[in-house]
């Protein structure tokens, strides 16, 4: 049985050619600091931006207490649902934030949407090896762009260059960022800096989407 359809945050034109579709990572809900300002950046470069929660992040809001997030068959239903609910597929990006944006990765190509773009990808847990988690990643076709940071401890820099990538994949770089792709003090880099860097690359990404779209 399908979960119920989440409550959904918009930014930016309704009518605009590209729709962003960005889900939240497993412990910040979908109007976290991080994904309000990069929703607010991406709708105010003029692409529509939709929003979303999982089922037990929704659950989390109505009833106040902490809960795991659902099992990722459940997490992938979500996802098929919210695509259906905004089709045409081909005239959607998918991702977001860490296991948002790694749910989308699993079904991009399944659903036809037209890009995937991931900020803070998880490919694996904190000091484990990946396994089975990026397997899919090497056979990804879907165009697709992941920020990652250059210290996150679910990827560092040295970490994703060992890994099997498909050529459908782009990678930029946040340097001295964390999961959130924020940089330290001491980097001479601000976490408003990292952002924008973050944000240029994706509007190029979408832009360049959008452009092979039309």
């Amino acid at each position: 049985m399908s979960p119920p359809r989440p409550d959904v945050l918009r930014d930016g034109p309704a009518d605009a050619s590209l729709t962003v579709v960005l889900a939240h990572g497993a412990g910040a809900p979908m109007d976290s600091p991080f994904m309000d300002d990069v929703a607010a950046r991406l709708g105010a470069a003029g692409f529509s931006v939709v929003r979303f929660e999982f089922p037990y992040m929704a659950k989390r809001r109505s009833e106040g207490s902490r809960r795991p997030p659902d099992r990722a068959p459940v997490l992938l239903d979500c996802w098929r649902q919210i695509i259906a609910d905004l089709a045409p597929a081909d005239r959607l990006v998918i991702g977001g934030k860490s296991m948002g944006g790694r749910m989308a990765s699993l079904i991009a190509d399944e659903t036809g949407v037209a890009g995937l773009l991931v900020f803070g990808f998880p490919f694996h847990a904190p000091g484990k090896p990946p396994g089975e988690r990026i397997a899919h990643l090497a056979t990804l076709a879907t165009p697709t762009l992941i920020v990652q940071g250059t210290r996150d401890t679910m990827g560092t820099r040295d970490d994703v260059a060992g890994y099997t990538l498909s050529k459908a994949i782009d990678l930029l770089w946040i340097e001295d960022g964390d999961h959130s792709l924020k940089p330290r003090k001491k980097s001479g880099f601000s976490a408003d800096e990292a952002l924008d860097a973050a944000v240029y690359a994706a509007v190029t990404f979408l832009s360049s989407v959008a452009g092979q779209e039309t």
